[in-house]
């Protein structure tokens, strides 16, 4: 996924590693693709030595010399494959740490489970309202029909998230 991310970036100008990480950032994509800088970093130089980008530029900052890299014709390549193989997979696999851990769930005292299952709860329910609030303040700059589908799909996945959580715990408590 980040190299799909960051040649997704690179194709609409060249630009640096720092300007990448700021652009996932501000758009708020490092809350559902868990890529962390270090990984920006590290793709970026295997993604150069394997011919995916190259470095047009170095800008120098301070101390610092940033590179600025650019997609090449393979990088390109591999994108549109990227999407392709994408396109293909399941949106979500029920196939879960989360599932695997219920099954053993009585092996620990009852409330220390309950306080877990609140604090994974209270999680979905922080990160249903950013998606919430993302949508709004996206929706004011304009979303495509797309674009909206995909927040309307991942706010009903937490709501079900939140509903199965509770009714988790409702279980225990009988």
């Amino acid at each position: 996924m980040t190299n799909l991310i960051l040649l997704s970036f690179l194709r609409q100008r060249p630009m640096h590693g720092y300007e990448v990480q700021q652009l996932i950032q501000s758009s708020r994509m490092d809350l559902w693709t868990n890529i962390l800088s270090g990984s920006i970093y590290y793709a970026l130089n295997k993604m150069e030595q394997d011919g995916l980008i190259v470095a047009t530029a170095e800008e120098r900052t301070g101390a610092r010399l940033r590179k600025i890299y650019s997609i090449t014709d393979a990088g390109e390549e591999l994108f549109q494959q990227m999407i392709r193989e994408t396109l293909t997979l399941p949106p979500h696999s029920v196939k879960s740490d989360f599932s695997l851990g219920l099954i053993w769930i009585e092996s620990i005292p009852k409330p220390e489970a309950l306080e877990l299952l609140e604090q994974n709860l209270r999680q979905v329910e922080e990160s249903l309202a950013q998606w919430r609030s993302g949508k709004e303040i996206k929706g004011q700059y304009g979303l495509s029909k797309i674009a909206m589908a995909t927040f309307d799909n991942a706010i009903s996945l937490l709501e079900q998230d939140a509903a199965f959580l509770r009714n988790i715990m409702d279980l225990l408590q009988e």
